[in-house]
């Protein structure tokens, strides 16, 4: 037996880079012996295909430490995180030489580094923390993260990316720098560094590859130090057209038609997520001329829009979703966007605004279209200004679409159970280096419209509940969320996994 068939052997792991002090790390990456810590223990592993150049480099290291094989994919999926770390020219190591207070000297000398014209990519600054942070952004927008997350836990810190609406672990932090990276942070976005004790939220902006991103961001103390949250906001050029969302052509065809009218209201519904705001600035791009006045109020601006009126919630001054609408009524708008009716003020509001000539357009967090009624009802809108005013409720999901170099046949015995008939090829997710290893790359939306034709106003009036209004919408034809995600999974579009995460296990409930 030699000396390979020895080593211990691991397969299927899903592994983050481990830095050693004495090892040249870009050696280390060049000959494919790479580091990383496996059930508590460190490991010097090695790819099966470059085994000699891997011992070689590990017979002239001063640090012995135990060597295992990895199979390829965990290897690869290890061997990319290497080679972002280097990328980044950032590490532990080099934070770790300088004092603490020195950073945040340095910090404050730089306050406007990332609002000046250079652009981050091409800057020459030498302080790592700097590095640090303008290589998350840059890694964040490579990546199609749309939020940032620092965390600071009791020994450690994290740093985490979403994408595609799932919160993936993108490195770990010697405990000391999480403070340096928030400190940082909060100078750039124009918060007070010295205050650690409540929440603080602010803006700034980073220009990477001539590109300008708007930055949201939020602190928050935690027990074991602050963490942060950063929103990369879109541009307006960047909101898809009705096409692009994702919807089936039906449902698009119906949204233009409803998007035609000049008066009465338009719901979107569903979670936290689920890509309400931007449905809802399709629309408005949709609708857009230079004959038509169109104001928002929202709670935060989320896309900046060169063509729209856009304002700010701001409770501190008394600028609230419903003072903010009285307001907007009297600067003759045509088209208005409310961010989220909240409130039974707000709801009454926005009716009266959608019954005297304008097309209001706004959110609502129920789980289905027909759900929306019912809300409506329980916020002390009258049954007849439901009627009177309501054109369409849209509620919606972000689904995740299958990688299309990675995807396998999945043989689940969950077809059956879900009625996809047994004949159908249905694939599920494996994960490569092209989709990050999730096995998904990108999202699409998917959706029910509830149209109010006649019968449906006299269901209402009558006091229909959700359950009837739902029945009533299936004898009508109209296609729930299960069904229009049962038929993705069908097209091979998602996985089975994925359809039942979003709401395809809504059916069997409806069923019972």
């Amino acid at each position: 037996m030699n000396l390979i068939d020895r080593l211990p052997r691991f397969k299927e792991l899903d592994l983050y880079p481990e830095i050693l002090d004495d090892v040249d790390i870009e050696l280390a990456i060049k000959n494919r012996l790479l580091f990383t810590n496996i059930d508590g223990k460190v490991y010097a592993v090695i790819d099966p295909e470059s085994i000699t150049d891997s011992l070689n480099y590990y017979s002239k290291l001063t640090v012995k430490i135990p060597i295992a094989v990895l199979d390829k994919d965990s290897f690869e999926r290890l061997y990319h995180r290497f080679l972002e770390l280097k990328s980044d020219k950032v590490f532990s190591s080099e934070l770790n030489e300088s004092d603490s207070e020195e950073f945040i000297e340095e910090e404050l000398e730089f306050s406007d580094f990332l609002k000046i014209s250079e652009d981050i990519l091409t800057s020459e600054e030498s302080a790592p923390v700097i590095k640090f942070v303008n290589a998350l952004f840059y890694q964040a927008v490579k990546k199609r993260a749309s939020d940032i997350h620092v965390e600071s836990h009791e020994d450690r810190g994290v740093v985490r990316f979403r994408i595609d609406g799932i919160l993936l672990k993108h490195s770990e932090l010697d405990k000391r720098i999480v403070s340096l990276v928030i400190s940082r942070i909060k100078v750039i976005s124009n918060l007070d560094i010295s205050e650690k004790r409540i929440p603080q939220d602010g803006r700034t902006q980073v220009k990477i590859a001539g590109k300008t991103l708007d930055v949201r961001v939020s602190i928050l103390p935690t027990y074991h130090g602050e963490r942060a949250v950063m929103r990369i906001l879109m541009e307006s050029e960047e909101i898809p057209s009705l096409e692009e969302l994702g919807f089936e052509e039906e449902l698009t065809t119906k949204f233009k038609e409803l998007l035609s009218h000049t008066y009465g209201m338009i719901l979107v519904t569903g979670p936290t997520g689920s890509g309400k705001s931007t449905t809802l600035h399709a629309f408005l791009q949709n609708v857009a001329t230079e004959e038509k006045n169109i104001i928002t109020i929202e709670d935060p601006v989320e896309y900046k829009s060169e063509n729209i009126n856009q304002i700010q919630v701001n409770p501190k001054v008394g600028l609230t979703f419903a003072s903010g609408l009285r307001s907007i009524l009297r600067q003759d708008p045509d088209v208005i966007l409310v961010g989220e009716i909240r409130d039974k003020e707000t709801a009454q509001i926005a009716v009266q605004a959608a019954l005297t000539g304008h097309l209001l357009l706004s959110t609502l967090h129920t789980n289905n279209a027909a759900s929306a009624i019912t809300r409506l009802l329980d916020m002390g809108v009258e049954q007849f200004l439901i009627t009177s005013s309501l054109l369409g409720v849209l509620s919606q999901r972000l689904v995740r679409k299958l990688c299309s170099h990675c995807k396998e046949v999945d043989e689940s015995d969950l077809k059956e159970r879900f009625s996809i008939p047994k004949e159908s090829v249905i694939y599920k997710a494996k994960g490569c280096a092209k989709c990050n290893y999730t096995g998904y790359i990108g999202r699409s939306a998917v959706g029910e419209l509830f149209l109010l034709d006649d019968e449906t106003k006299k269901l209402i009036k009558n006091g229909a509940n959700e359950n009837k209004l739902r029945e009533y919408m299936k004898k009508r034809g109209y296609k729930t969320l299960p069904e229009y995600l049962k038929e993705k999974v069908i097209n091979q579009e998602t996985s089975l996994a994925e359809a039942i995460r979003v709401g395809l296990a809504e059916e069997i409930k409806d069923a019972i």
